[in-house]
Order: structure tokens, then sequence, then C-alpha cells
């Protein structure tokens, strides 16, 4: 069951990225005022999908590896196979991320007259952050302080590398206390009033996930199913009622502030909660449920491209305006088709030619140190 892919967390992680990608359009994509966007910004904030991403990575991850460590008999089996997750994760994440910290900082470089981009000075930073794994802790630092650079979205990245490669070692150290020690992680960042520092680091998120895939090996979580979704339209109403509540609890106009975060963990961790069924319950089958899956499983190169391809948009239309020809300037909906069909682009052909060759060359470099030394290597590769 563990290995199996859940279309219904696909389908989370595409309304996830869809979420982040409208949160960055003021700012990023246009820097004056679009007065719909300013509206919808005050009643309805989606930055709440990085919290969502972070619920699905924590239960995604535990609900293989706990099973796998947990299942290892000896120091060395243990250690072999806390490898073979780094190792992987690696191969997943890196090559692309390290790609596109490369292309930011030739773009900054190359084609950045009108300053979209940012200075060279701030993204050589950003880039040297980004690659080190500590981008979370530059962009607390920075926030408000001094210009981060074009890879900002990189801390949430950071953040998420580092649950990596420590969490292996948390179970070691925990065992059987485990749960315990998440659920007192969750406990603290509820009641604790989050500075900057304390939000590049929030784990409540992903804490609640692995809580989740822990849950999903018990008898109980079977129990607990909740099929009354099954209903005509009582999924989707869920799905809407949460995305709305989660979208109010991220502008200014939640009054509990202090407690807003570990709400938004919540409700992020209940949506994967009813999508690890994968019944259908949150969506059901057709055109806009595919179309939703596969943003889905393009959603790690979306969320690294969608930034840069932003700021090449204000590019064009910058150099577009110098030259006196027509451009997309003053016409948002026109402005996003372009960015959107860019990312499409880029994210498509980002899958196809850097994630998918290099998940499984980090499979088939798995497969090989994992073989007896006197089996024969297997041609093929298995995806991670």
């Amino acid at each position: 069951m563990s290995g199996k892919r859940i279309m219904d967390v696909e389908l989370l992680r595409g309304i996830a990225v869809l979420g982040v990608l409208f949160h960055h359009l003021q700012g990023s994509l246009f820097t004056d005022s679009v007065p719909t966007l300013e509206k919808i910004h005050a009643w309805a904030q989606p930055w709440w999908g990085v919290d969502l991403f972070f619920a699905i990575s924590g239960f995604v991850i535990a609900r293989s590896l706990i099973p796998a460590l947990h299942g290892c008999s000896t120091r060395q089996e243990y250690w072999q196979q806390t490898r073979n997750f780094w190792l992987r994760r690696a191969f997943r994440l890196l090559p692309s991320a390290w790609l596109w910290l490369a292309l930011m900082l030739l773009a900054c470089l190359l084609i950045n007259r009108s300053g979209a981009f940012g200075s060279l000075h701030a993204n050589l930073q950003a880039t040297l952050a980004g690659v080190a794994q500590y981008a979370n802790f530059r962009f607390a630092d920075s926030f408000y302080n001094y210009e981060y650079g074009s890879s900002f979205v990189y801390w949430s990245l950071a953040l998420e590398e580092q649950f990596y490669l420590l969490f292996p070692l948390l179970i070691l150290l925990c065992r059987k206390h485990l749960v315990w020690a998440l659920l007192a992680l969750v406990a603290v960042q509820l009641f604790t009033l989050r500075t900057p520092i304390l939000m590049v680091v929030r784990t409540d998120a992903l804490a609640l996930g692995i809580l989740l895939a822990m849950w999903s090996a018990q008898p109980s979580y079977l129990r607990c199913e909740p099929r009354f979704l099954r209903r005509p339209w009582a999924g989707v109403s869920a799905l809407l009622v949460l995305a709305v509540a989660l979208s109010f609890m991220a502008t200014d106009r939640f009054t509990f502030t202090n407690y807003r975060i570990g709400a938004i963990a919540v409700l992020s961790a209940l949506l994967v909660w009813i999508a690890s069924y994968n019944r259908d319950y949150l969506l059901p089958k057709g055109l806009l449920k595919n179309v939703m899956v596969w943003v889905g499983s393009r959603s790690y190169g979306i969320y690294l491209i969608h930034i840069p391809a932003y700021l090449l948009v204000r590019e064009l239309i910058f150099r577009l305006q110098a030259a006196g020809l027509p451009s997309p300037a003053g016409h948002p909906i026109l402005t996003i088709a372009i960015a959107g069909g860019l990312i499409v682009l880029l994210s498509e052909l980002n899958y196809r030619c850097v994630e998918m060759p290099m998940r499984n060359r980090g499979a088939a470099l798995v497969q090989r140190l994992s073989a007896p030394r006197s089996a024969v290597p297997s041609s093929g590769a298995t995806s991670c």
C-alpha cells in the first residue's frame, strides 16, 4: 500500500501549487496595483498552499519511510535504508532545484534590462542559500530588511530538505515515543506566536502529516473513513468549505492571528486525511480532476518555475514597451495567460527532461547499492 500513488493527494498538490501561483501574481507578475486581485486578496489569501504541501510531504514520506526503517533488524540495515532514502530524495529534488537557481542567476546577468530579476549581489547570495539549504533562514533574516533575490520560494524547499535529512534521525532517537514527540511538536507551535524565524521553521503541518501516515497503518483508520462524503457533491462541498476557511484564515481579517498557522496546519492535514483514502471524495472523476492531477504531478517543477516565468514575462513587456511595440501591459488576463502558458510548457519540459530521468537514475543507483555483490545489476529503473 505504501508505494501506491494516491490520485487524490496529487489533486491536493495541484490545488496547493495553484494557490501559491495565484498568491504571487501581485508583486511578482504585476508590480502595479490590480484592483481585482486586491479585492480578492482582502478576503482570501491562498498562500496556505505551502502548508498543504508540508502536510502532504509529511504523509507521503512517512507512509513509506517509517515501515521501511521499523523493519530493519540491524543498525547497518537501518543506515542503509536511510542512505537509500537520502539518495532518492537528492536525485528527485536537487537537479531541478539547482537548474532553476542557475537559470535565474543567468537571467539576472543576461536578460535583466528591466531589473525584474533583482540585483546580482542579492541573487548570488540567494543562489548560495538555495544550494546550501539555508534559504529559509536567509528568508527570515531578509524579511522587510533587504532584498532576498528572485529565488525566494526556495525557503520552503530548504525546510522540506532539512526535514528529509533529520526525520530518519528523529525516528531513531524517539523510537516508540515518536508519536508523543510529534504531538508535542504540534502542540508547542499551535500556541506560539510566529516570529519570522518561527514562520520559516514551522513544522506543525509536516508533523501532522507524519502522524496521519502512522495512523493509516492502524485498524481505526479504516473505521474512521468519511464515507458520508460519497453523497453527491458532499465531498466537493467539503473541499470548497475548507478552502474558503483556509483562505480567510490567511488574511488579516482573521483576528485570531496567534493561532493562524496552527489552524491552517490542522485544516491542511484534514484535507490530506480525506484524500488519503483515494476514494474521489474531494472531486469526482472527470476532465477537471484529470487536469488537476496533471498539475499535481508537475507541481514541483511548477513551484520552481513560476517566479522566473513571471519575471520573464515582466521583462518581455518592458522590452516591448521600450521598443514601442504592442504589449499585454494593462491587460491582466492576457498577461496571466502568457505566463500560464510559459509555466505549463517549461514545467512539462522539466518533468520529462530533468525530473523523471534523474529520479530514475537515483532509483537505479539505490538498486545497485542495495544489490548483493554477486548479483547481476538490473538494467531497469524503478520510480522514486
